[in-house]
């Protein structure tokens, strides 16, 4: 196992009050590597987006730990999880949440801004990294001009920007073609090969398998299996 940047344990999580409480996790251990692309699949209602959630510091367990890096989450207030967030954490959604009246530039440098970085560094770092996920030529460009694939390799690039410890994913190939989910995939897999990052992606999508170097699988607010592929493509 690689050295963890993202633990969990025994981590149990309720939702609502009442008579509609319930228990959309159960006792979740994992840790999560750096240097990995993990998949976690469930069907819905699996609690997949709640141990996202929670592992994203978006959501604090009901019982149990969290650590960002070794650093427990048990106490901090909701100021220090939005730094641990900012400091660690970058998310991509399935329906890429950029500001449209933003270029993919200025989209991209948003999170560099939030972190107190000037606008000359910025705007170099957004620049790297919009290269490295193949969009260089469309950095004036707003995001209505841009494809869908093309906006989420946006949306990739603004949550690598900040450098952070852990890639969060959520869906990210769902609103996608094959072709363009294919494109975004081998982009994820590339970013999980750094040693000093890891890749967490949500999907529904079996076709995306081959690209894990591990998979989990989540049902009913429990980890029902924790596997390594034969092979996975890089």
């Amino acid at each position: 196992m690689t050295s963890p940047v993202i633990e969990v344990t025994d981590v149990v999580k309720y939702l609502g009050d009442g008579a509609v409480r319930v228990a959309a996790l159960r006792g979740v251990s994992l840790s999560l590597g750096s240097g990995q692309l993990t998949l976690l699949m469930g069907p819905s209602g699996s609690g997949k987006t709640t141990l996202l959630s929670i592992l994203g510091c978006i959501l604090t367990p009901t019982e149990g730990t969290v650590r960002i890096r070794g650093q427990s989450t048990a106490g901090a207030r909701s100021g220090d999880l939005a730094k641990l967030r900012r400091d660690h954490i970058g998310f991509v959604f399935q329906s890429y949440h950029l500001f449209p009246t933003l270029t993919a530039l200025d989209n991209v440098r948003l999170a560099l801004d939030v972190r107190g970085v000037r606008a000359g560094p910025a705007i170099a770092k957004a620049k790297s990294v919009l290269e490295t996920v193949g969009l260089s030529h469309k950095e004036n460009a707003f995001p209505h001009e841009l494809s869908g694939g093309e906006q989420q390799r946006v949306a990739i690039a603004r949550a690598i920007v900040g450098d952070a410890s852990v890639i969060l994913a959520d869906e990210p190939t769902g609103a996608l073609d094959s072709e363009n989910g294919h494109a975004i995939m081998t982009i994820l897999s590339n970013i999980a090969k750094d040693p000093s990052r890891g890749v967490l992606v949500v999907t529904h999508d079996p076709r995306i398998i081959p690209f894990a170097d591990r998979t989990i699988h989540i049902e009913d607010g429990r980890i029902l299996d924790d596997e390594v592929p034969g092979a996975a493509i890089h």
